[in-house]
């Protein structure tokens, strides 16, 4: 039960941080959420491709909004 737990906080914690890039527009909160993207990745609470997809679509959404 206490690994679900701590699986269930980390998932939360990555999707709320994707959340709020795509609110700010921020480049500095970009630069925070790719290496708690790619922890969760290497923990295998996601999957690799699943991770670079994100990171992907987050860079190229933050850059067409510059």
């Amino acid at each position: 039960i206490k690994l679900r737990a701590k699986n269930k906080q980390a998932l939360s914690k990555m999707k709320t941080a994707i959340k709020k890039v795509r609110v700010s527009k921020s480049n500095d909160d970009l630069k925070a959420v790719i290496p708690l993207i790619a922890r969760t990745a290497q923990k295998g609470m996601i999957h690799k491709r699943k991770a670079a997809r994100l990171i992907s679509r987050l860079t190229k959404g933050l850059q067409a909004r510059a």
